[in-house]
């Protein structure tokens, strides 16, 4: 698999000379990639694979934000975060965005913008994380998979910005920062929306 260079570096990258996987989940791959680096040196790397997910700030006419508490099992407590959830196959950002909200937080969104991507953990996960904004909102039956127990819970996006030792998930404390920054370019007549 070719390294990809997201930079616009003209530098060498690293080359996969060999891969195998080593686990296959319902939503993750695990490889481990032997690596030629550019001085010629051959290291082993850990990749995890996944499809990619969408992390959504649902922002109301009040300036809050519905975010979710729920348990996540690999760090044993239950996190404050934006709705989340993963790509399915074929389906393109934007939709996962819309049902992820009506599904985790019972949100339809009559105005949406696409903030960006960015990789959640790169030093080991190839997981991309696309960002919206969803405004416009209308509340409808939430329907949250089987095995997620949800409460929602709204707090002011400034209150957020201001203190954000409340969301301890790096998605959502990345996406809250990139709506300060399309809120402040839209008011000052520089973002464009996609609805």
């Amino acid at each position: 698999m070719p390294a990809r260079d997201v930079t616009g570096s003209t530098d060498v990258l690293p080359e996969v000379v060999a891969s195998r996987i080593v686990y296959r989940g319902r939503v993750v791959t695990v490889r481990v990639d032997q690596v030629r680096l550019p001085d010629g040196q051959t290291v082993m790397r850990e990749v995890v694979d996944h499809p990619g997910a969408v992390v959504i700030a649902a922002l109301d006419v009040h300036g809050y934000v519905t975010l979710v508490r729920q348990y996540r099992h690999a760090v044993g407590d239950r996190l404050l975060e934006l709705p989340a959830g993963t790509l399915e196959p074929g389906e393109e950002p934007l939709q996962t965005a819309m049902r992820e909200l009506r599904e985790e937080a019972g949100l339809l969104a009559g105005r949406w913008d696409q903030l960006g991507s960015f990789f959640s953990s790169p030093g080991f996960l190839r997981e991309e994380m696309h960002a919206f904004l969803a405004r416009d909102l209308q509340s409808v039956a939430a329907e949250p998979e089987s095995d997620e127990d949800i409460t929602l819970v709204r707090r002011s996006l400034l209150a957020l910005l201001a203190g954000p030792d409340e969301v301890p998930d790096s998605k959502s404390l990345a996406t809250l920062l990139l709506v300060e920054r399309h809120l402040a370019a839209e008011a000052s007549g520089a973002a464009s929306t996609k609805e």
